[in-house]
């Protein structure tokens, strides 16, 4: 809620965006101009949905590529069923997946103990590409792979997808 008391300018009264932490497993949607954010993304990815006409955006940060073999648990620990998830969470605010878009970053192979076949990070991008190609969104930004971790900022009111990496600079999708 805005106050005027005339002592302020009115640039001065503008609220920051509320700063909502996603963590790992776990996924936030909003319709307002908040903030999400999430650190930690190794071979995790954290995949951004933004939908323009409704403003509505939502950031799940997933772990693992398949909830195959798991009863119950943590549907946005993983990619297959955590893009969903965040899909229908974003339907049920009024967004459209015929104009949602996606960005994704993280998969990188931090360490790979993997002998005979790909590494969790690289599973785990080719499960999220799949999964957002089951439901026809676009992925309008990427940045994945490598070997360096990252951190997310979903700025809800446009779209914008800000990547800081450990050893680069960060990049804006």
């Amino acid at each position: 809620m805005k106050v005027y008391d005339g002592s302020q300018s009115e640039s001065a009264q503008e609220a920051k965006p509320e700063r909502l932490k996603v963590g790992i497993a776990e996924y936030e949607v909003t319709t307002d101009a908040a903030v999400l954010t999430t650190s930690g993304l190794g071979s995790c990815i954290g995949i951004a949905l933004y939908d323009e006409p409704t403003g509505a955006a939502g950031l799940v940060h997933i772990m693992l590529p398949t909830a195959e073999d798991v009863e119950g648990g943590n549907r946005a620990k993983f990619a297959d069923t955590g893009v969903t998830e965040l899909v229908e969470a974003l339907e049920a605010v009024g967004a459209s997946t015929s104009t949602m878009q996606a960005k994704i970053a993280g998969g990188s192979d931090m360490l790979d103990f993997s002998e005979n076949g790909s590494s969790i990070g690289s599973r785990n991008l080719d499960q999220v590409r799949a999964t957002l190609s089951e439901f026809d969104i676009p992925i309008a930004g990427e940045d994945v792979g490598g070997d360096h971790g990252r951190s997310l900022r979903l700025e809800a009111d446009s779209g914008d997808l800000v990547v800081k990496s450990a050893n680069t600079e960060s990049v804006v999708l």
